[in-house]
């Protein structure tokens, strides 16, 4: 998932790629609950990665 937008550091408007990372807790290799995530933006162009918070990432996917 993501969308187009301008890309900060080239200036061009390219498909932003979002992605989500998740640690998670597990036992005996079942897991569990989810401890810690991060959420990261890749730009198609220019391969730029910024990461952001959950409140930024819940605005891109509206």
């Amino acid at each position: 998932p993501g969308r187009v937008a301008t890309c900060q550091s080239c200036g061009l408007s390219v498909h932003h790629h979002l992605e989500e990372r998740a640690t998670k807790f597990t036992l005996f290799f079942i897991p569990l609950f989810t401890t810690s995530r991060s959420y990261r933006i890749t730009r198609s162009n220019c391969g730029q990665m910024s990461t952001i918070n959950s409140r930024q990432k819940n605005a891109l996917t509206r």
